[in-house]
């Protein structure tokens, strides 16, 4: 203090051997001060709050569009129960997120990540399933191989980019693609599942989109032996110190909400179950 009252050349303090007290200059100093000071307490308390309270506040989150409406958008009402305080903002783009720029706090990611900037902690493995519906089943069969698809009426996918999806399978140890031709071509995921649910022909999908239809028997399954699971579902954020709460609850809930659907592919029967049942109740309907 007699540091600053030098630098200040202005006494604040009135000092005898029992007691100090403040000079008029003083007291005008500390009310000036007082405000700035009561403000740095302020926001250093509602920062502790954030980390260590009760999880409140606002919460940014960014998926892919087909995994956020099969997956998150369903358990965000469960999360919203369980948390209140919390105020949450979906967003769907098939899109990287961008973290800084979109003021994005946490992303669900799908595939091969690259990007070292930030955390990524696999949920489930990024199957993939060759469907089609029990009748198309029953009249035309199911491949056992790959190479069989060239008899089939398959359904593509043609992605945001432009590009056709190619259908991935893991033959011989490694990782290939087909591109099969195909009657019909749609530029939407849901578009592709409803004409194969209407039995227009067979797809590979991903399971967060068809494992429910699988499970109540309306679509059936093929060449689960060669479905590629190189890739994940991740849920990514930026930083692993100092997570805010609310931040730090999602993560942990949405992780165990989403390993518990199972959807690395284990739920649906394997195929030499799969598709012989599916065939023979197929073709009992008809």
């Amino acid at each position: 203090m007699q540091r600053l009252e030098e630098q200040l050349s202005t006494r604040l303090f009135l000092r005898t051997t029992r007691t100090t007290s403040l000079t008029r200059e003083g007291e005008r100093f500390f009310a000036h001060c007082n405000v700035g000071v009561s403000q740095i307490v302020g926001a250093v308390n509602d920062m502790l709050d954030l980390r260590h309270g009760p999880p409140q506040g606002r919460l940014r989150v960014a998926s892919s569009a087909g995994f956020g409406r099969n997956v998150v958008a369903p358990l965000l009402l469960k999360f919203s129960d369980a948390y209140p305080d919390i105020a949450v903002e979906l967003i769907l783009d098939d899109k990287p997120a961008d973290f800084a720029g979109g003021h994005i706090d946490v992303a669900f990611r799908d595939g091969h990540l690259e990007d070292s900037s930030i955390i990524a902690k696999q949920l489930v493995p990024m199957a993939r399933m060759v469907c089609a519906a029990p009748g198309y089943a029953a009249s035309r069969g199911l491949p056992d191989h790959p190479d069989g698809l060239a008899q089939h009426d398959c359904i593509n996918l043609r992605l945001s980019t432009g590009r056709l999806q190619p259908w991935e399978f893991h033959v011989a140890g490694r990782t290939v693609a087909q591109l099969p031709g195909s009657r019909l071509t749609f530029n939407d995921a849901d578009l592709v599942l409803q004409a194969v649910l209407e039995g227009r022909g067979i797809a590979q999908m991903p399971v967060h989109q068809v494992w429910r239809h699988v499970a109540r028997g309306e679509l059936v399954t093929t060449l689960l032996p060669y479905a590629p699971q190189d890739g994940g579902h991740h849920i990514c954020y930026l930083c692993r110190q100092h997570l805010p709460s609310r931040i730090r609850v999602f993560i942990d809930f949405m992780t165990e909400q989403i390993r518990a659907l199972d959807l690395g592919g284990a739920t649906p029967p394997r195929p030499a179950e799969n598709t012989g049942a599916a065939l023979a109740t197929a073709q009992r309907q008809a």
